[in-house]
């Protein structure tokens, strides 16, 4: 059985170019980063980057934009529903 979703906001798009250049539109906000792990909220859920000498290299929240070099290790999405999301462990946003 096939599933779909449907979204009821704005654009994302996510461009990684060799592991090493992330550009990312439709960012609401960063909740948290440092060079390991960048945790991002995007119009169509919570995004956790984890990876190796991570730094945001460009940051426009008006426009919804951010790059982020350094090497990609994993990526993972949680859904936020009705912004529940915030206040609780990154753990608890991930894995519910």
């Amino acid at each position: 059985m096939e599933e779909k979703y449907s979204f009821k906001s704005g654009q994302h798009r996510l461009v990684i170019e060799n592991r090493e250049n992330t550009e990312i539109t439709g960012v609401v906000h960063v909740d948290s980063f440092d060079n390991q792990e960048v945790v991002i909220e995007t119009e169509l859920g919570l995004l956790a980057i984890r990876g190796e000498n991570l730094h945001i290299k460009h940051l426009n929240l008006e426009q919804g934009e951010v790059a982020i070099e350094g090497y990609v290790l994993e990526m993972a999405y949680a859904e936020i529903k009705g912004g529940k999301a915030r206040g609780k462990t990154l753990l608890e946003r991930l894995f519910r």
